[in-house]
């Protein structure tokens, strides 16, 4: 999985990772890892307190030559959190700052004393199949899981991204990204390793530091591109990269736009989950779209299932068996549907969770994302919303969410919206808006909003109510709880 890292021929004193303002080189990581590899003295998963520093990078490369899970946890969890993935994940360590809630033996991750041993390979040799990472999921329906990811799903899924975004030794990867999740540590710290492209972590994804960076890849999400685009002198500074990469959630179509004005590059936008790694992706030799993820990554198959008039998909003991045909939306880039999706990348399973598990793929082997989605007859894939929370179904319609979102968050008088079906009478579910106003809301806007959605998309999909609320209620990943609205 890291294969520059460990390459013998590869130079030691190449600055492999950058912090801030700390680096490292490859001789420094391999030797540091290895040493807080040799302090693990139980064989079980080793909790890392993913702060954006050079001992966290240390901590997990250690914990990967080891042989052992890592299990990255938030730096803003609070105590009840910290205790349920540690006891979920029977971490047996600690790695970092102490916390409330971690009541585990502390292993430091290994300082900058140089050892005869730099440069030599380490003398474990992980288990490709065994679980290399647990990240926890965000925990929107209770309790986070943990998911299971092997070095071999790991690996699959950045030589995809690598082949879909000509990623290579001579890129650069700029990004002030997460350490806890898939964008920012698998892709954003992993990758960098497995292909060696050296990394800078700005701390920060700020506008400014994006600016003051020199990448020719910049990873980030869409309220950093919105801050980047709002700032024009740092947004030009990107021109002299390569690829700006976008994820995590739908990029507004109006910051695609303005991007592109300001730097010169359409942005490339992918779609993936802590389950599957990244599964779709615009190519960096390929058409982008606003709003579209773009096609399966090498390896990847999907398929968009029409769920039947009655509804009777929903329900386990009606699912379709393996030997009967799976119904699929047309590829038409209006129709949507259940997006499934198989590949090497996958996920092993949730920790400790065999129901939960065996629920999370179908019966022929295809695993449900819980995402609706179209795709179009060239198989770029549009991601319209979650299942649970953005499909309404009004008057005979099935509405995704995601798409009225998109259009109402490129007027300028909203700062953030989200859109979600209410119980009604006549229709069954209505379109309603709860939107976040820049400044004090005109009278005519909620009037505007709605003739905007039905002039961009269609008279069905328009918001039958808007409500202006101050703030949208989000859990501690910053992801809507639309469950709370209404």
């Amino acid at each position: 999985m890291l294969t520059a890292l460990l390459d013998p021929e590869a130079p030691g004193d190449a600055v492999v990772v950058r912090v801030g303002e700390e680096t490292l080189s490859r001789r420094e990581l391999v030797d540091r890892a290895r040493r807080f590899a040799a302090g693990l003295s139980a064989p079980g998963p080793v909790a890392v307190l993913a702060e954006p520093t050079v001992p966290t990078v240390v901590a997990v490369v250690g914990g990967l030559l080891a042989g052992v899970p890592v299990v990255p946890v938030p730096p803003d969890a609070g105590p009840r959190e910290i205790a349920h993935v540690l006891a979920d994940s029977r971490a047996t360590c600690w790695a970092g700052p102490p916390r409330d809630g971690a009541d585990l033996p502390v292993v430091e991750p290994a300082g900058a004393e140089p050892t005869a041993t730099a440069s030599t390979a380490p003398a474990v040799s992980p288990d490709a199949g065994a679980p290399a990472l647990i990240l926890y999921t965000s925990g929107t329906t209770g309790d986070p899981k943990g998911v299971e990811l092997s070095a071999a799903s790991i690996a699959a899924g950045l030589d995809a991204l690598a082949e879909a975004w000509g990623w290579t030794s001579a890129d650069t990867l700029i990004h002030g990204l997460p350490l806890f999740h898939t964008h920012g540590l698998i892709l954003g710290v992993l990758g960098p390793l497995r292909f060696g492209s050296p990394l800078h972590h700005t701390v920060r994804p700020t506008p400014a530091r994006y600016a003051a960076a020199r990448g020719t890849v910049y990873f980030g999400v869409p309220t950093v591109w919105g801050r980047v685009v709002a700032d024009p002198p740092a947004a030009r500074a990107l021109t002299r990269a390569r690829l700006l990469v976008s994820g995590s959630a739908p990029l507004p179509a109006s910051v695609f736009r303005r991007l592109h004005a300001l730097t010169g590059h359409l942005p490339i936008e992918r779609y993936g989950m802590t389950e599957s790694m990244i599964t779709l992706s615009a190519r960096a030799d390929g058409e982008r779209r606003p709003g579209w993820v773009g096609l399966p990554v090498a390896g990847v198959e999907t398929r968009i299932r029409a769920e039947p008039e009655d509804g009777s998909d929903d329900e386990p003991e009606a699912r379709t068996a393996a030997s009967a045909p799976v119904a699929q939306v047309p590829a038409d880039g209006e129709s949507i549907g259940a997006l499934e999706v198989r590949g090497p990348m996958l996920f092993d399973g949730y920790l400790g969770r065999p129901d939960a598990t065996a629920e999370a793929w179908t019966e022929d082997g295809w695993f449900r994302t819980g995402d609706i989605a179209a795709r179009d007859a060239d198989g770029f894939h549009r991601i319209v919303g979650r299942a649970s929370t953005d499909l309404i179904k009004s008057g005979g319609y099935r509405i995704g969410s995601g798409e009225i979102e998109s259009v109402l968050l490129d007027h300028p008088d909203v700062a953030e919206v989200a859109v979600l079906g209410l119980p009604d009478a006549d229709l069954g579910q209505r379109v309603a808006a709860f939107v976040v106003p820049v400044g004090v809301p005109g009278d005519g806007l909620a009037d505007e909003l709605t003739g905007l959605v039905a002039e961009a998309l269609s008279w069905h999909k328009r918001p039958r109510e808007v409500r202006f609320v101050a703030e949208l209620p989000r859990n501690a990943m910053g992801k809507v709880q639309k469950k709370r609205l209404g």
